[in-house]
């Protein structure tokens, strides 16, 4: 028994310093998990608990991508992210045991269209396709926490055409990285491969193209990514 076709590419990310690929299973991400993000997205920052969207696989894009300005939309907005990267995982997992099943951390971008977003929130429809586009997830190169440790602090920036538009602190998260693991996997069972984009500091705002877009995260490592 085989195929009736050939099976897609499996999505991979570069692993830092390696000629080493993670593979890409399923992609994650905490809305709102920063609490000035939260407000100027008009949200209480106090909600409890977290809450989650879903992204393809097939999303991610390399460090370094032109990325075709996406259809349907006018207002396409970056929101830079740190990222964490499962080499194991589990459900139920305890808060304490949570960053065991950690590879690597990296910086990303949750690509948004932002218009379609604010339609399906007025009709209390699903953000799929506002949230998991085509393209819709570049991520830099992983760095693994056996060598820089589980980054709960330090500068998380991003820049377009080299001005400053977020600023923030990984120590601003809502819930850090292992309280989003423990609280996921009483929802989903999670599996290496897993990715999960923890949320965002204030000053997201919109893409056009030609911009050249700049994440850097203290510790961590850099993205950019252009639009075309």
């Amino acid at each position: 028994m085989g195929f009736v076709f050939l099976p897609p590419v499996q999505p991979s990310v570069p692993v830092a310093g390696t000629g080493d690929l993670f593979p890409v299973r399923r992609i994650w991400c905490v809305a709102r998990n920063y609490a000035a993000h939260a407000r100027e997205m008009g949200a209480d920052p106090n909600q409890d608990p977290p809450f989650f969207f879903a992204k393809p696989g097939d999303a991610v894009v390399m460090d370094g991508a032109a990325i075709p300005y996406p259809s349907q939309t006018n207002n396409l907005h970056h929101e830079a992210e740190l990222v964490v990267a499962l080499k194991s995982g589990g459900q139920d997992l305890a808060q304490d045991k949570a960053l065991d099943c950690v590879f690597g951390y990296a910086p990303g971008i949750d690509l948004t269209r932002r218009d379609l977003q604010e339609q399906a929130k007025k009709a209390g429809r699903p953000w799929d396709v506002a949230k998991g586009f085509d393209r819709s997830a570049p991520i830099g190169a992983i760095r693994p926490a056996s060598q820089i440790g589980h980054p709960s602090k330090g500068a998380i920036t991003l820049s377009v055409n080299g001005q400053m538009r977020q600023a923030g602190d990984l120590s601003d998260m809502i819930w850090p990285v292992a309280g989003v693991l423990a609280h996921l996997s009483r929802l989903v069972r999670l599996e290496a491969g897993d990715l999960i984009f923890t949320g965002t500091p204030e000053g997201v705002g919109p893409l056009v193209r030609g911009d050249r877009a700049v994440v850097n995260i203290d510790g961590v490592g850099s993205l950019n990514i252009t639009i075309s």
